[in-house]
């Protein structure tokens, strides 16, 4: 927005500085077309006349030397915006193609939670009641999680390994029992690789 405003601001002052000229250029074409007729006689006026159009050609070349200034300005600025324009293509394009992967891998994943919920409903059709309901109230006071995994006698919820008389109280529970972690108080799922 800054490089475009400054490629507007250069080019009304080119205009303007080109206007300046074209102005200065006219009135010193009438004095010498005044000066080329003969209309002024007197010594003291042609002098006169002849200081004037030697001043607005001075006053010309200056002028031209500004417009040229300005101009120049004006092409770094153009060049400026281009340059610019072009990174905000890029940009643009980049940031295009990471929505669309977003969009994508949030459509994906809206698809696997479907499934995963899908498959959820029909395994938890199949565990009872009060079980399903421990397992609920766990996984909203656990952040998510309310089973872990026993492994090498290890929770995989909290990362403890438990202690001897809790591991000796699992390994004499029944395998349809219900087994908590002490610290974490998670279901634990007991497995081959339990190190029970």
């Amino acid at each position: 927005m800054a490089a475009q405003t400054e490629d507007s601001d250069c080019a009304r002052e080119q205009t303007k500085a080109e206007q300046d000229v074209d102005q200065v250029r006219q009135r010193a074409a009438r004095d010498q077309q005044r000066l080329d007729s003969g209309a002024v006689t007197s010594p003291k006026d042609l002098e006169n006349l002849q200081k004037e159009i030697a001043s607005l050609a001075k006053r010309q070349g200056d002028l031209e030397d500004v417009v040229l200034e300005v101009m120049e300005r004006r092409e770094s600025a153009q060049e400026r915006v281009a340059e610019l324009t072009e990174r905000v293509s890029s940009v643009q394009s980049k940031l295009d193609d990471a929505t669309g992967r977003r969009d994508a891998a949030q459509a994906e994943l809206d698809r696997e939670a479907a499934s995963v919920t899908k498959d959820r409903e029909v395994v938890a059709a199949a565990v009872p009641t009060d079980l399903l309901a421990l397992y609920d109230r766990l996984r909203v006071k656990q952040g998510g999680i309310g089973a872990a995994k026993l492994h090498q006698r290890r929770c995989e919820g909290c990362r403890l390994e438990l202690d001897i008389t809790e591991v000796n109280e699992i390994k004499a529970a029944s395998p349809d029992k219900v087994v908590r972690c002490e610290n974490c108080s998670r279901i634990l799922v007991r497995t081959s690789e339990s190190g029970l």
